[in-house]
């Protein structure tokens, strides 16, 4: 299919780029890699009346700063960018995860920031802003603001993004030398039926797929912090949320202790 009559923009720079959403409306979207947005388009799913392509602002938004302990991705940075960055042990869960997103072509396209502002709940970039703590710079009309990754999404394919904000900038704070995510789908490169991050230095574990946002799973952060066994971990996550099926429940078993069991061995 071919998406709806549209209007073409190219912004020139950041400020240029909210500016001129925030002239155009509703109706109109950031275009970063695309790799959801015009899948949505050519379904018309989504049938945006303007598109303002972000793509010439890569050289201001595509960088990976290892800073001492805090790392700073910049929007535009792609999936693939980061799979070969040189980070350290304490942010190789980044880098492996990666491998879980889609195909060589669509790593090399999509974005960080459009993969977090597109908000699917099982995607890869959600659960480990969530599970490292990180924080999205955004810019708007009224300048930058910072939004904690657990307080983003909102809902179903929904964000705290107001209409003319973009991302900017993903802060993650800490290292997480001991952490994974690991997930299940049909076919190797589709959206995952269940995921799960596990850091167990930090003692969090995030789900995505049981809910309609990525969650934290407090009961099974408990069993880690008093010293329980990976499988307890996993029996506790498994009772406390309330996924679609049986089925859920069982992987959400199997990925949680998968995902211990990578952690540890980091």
């Amino acid at each position: 299919m071919k998406p709806a009559p549209f209007t073409y923009h190219r912004a020139r720079d950041v400020g240029g780029a909210v500016s001129l959403l925030t002239e155009l409306g509703e109706d109109a979207k950031y275009l970063a890699g695309g790799q959801s947005l015009v899948a949505m388009m050519n379904f018309r799913l989504a049938r945006p009346s303007h598109l303002v392509d972000l793509g010439g602002l890569r050289g201001e938004l595509a960088y990976i700063r290892d800073e001492g302990g805090m790392l700073r991705l910049g929007a535009l940075t792609t999936h693939h960018q980061v799979e070969n960055a040189p980070l350290g042990p304490g942010f190789a869960v980044l880098r492996e995860a990666m491998s879980w997103i889609g195909h060589l072509p669509i790593r090399t396209r999509g974005t960080v920031g459009g993969s977090l502002a597109h908000g699917e709940a099982t995607a890869e970039w959600c659960l480990l802003a969530v599970l490292l703590g990180a924080e999205v710079v955004v810019q708007g009309a009224a300048g930058l603001r910072l939004i904690p990754a657990e307080e983003l999404f909102r809902g179903f394919f929904t964000t705290a993004l107001e209409p003319a904000e973009m991302i900017v900038e993903v802060v993650f704070p800490r290292p997480a030398p001991h952490a994974a995510l690991t997930e299940f789908a049909q076919r190797r490169g589709d959206y995952a039926t269940v995921a799960a991050a596990v850091d167990l230095d930090a003692e969090r574990v995030v789900l995505g797929g049981v809910a309609p946002v990525p969650v934290r799973v407090p009961e099974a952060e408990a069993v880690l912090a008093r010293g329980g066994t990976f499988a307890e971990c996993a029996e506790a996550a498994a009772a406390a949320v309330d996924p679609p099926s049986d089925y859920h429940r069982a992987l959400t078993r199997t990925l949680i202790i998968q995902s211990c069991e990578e952690a540890m061995l980091r």
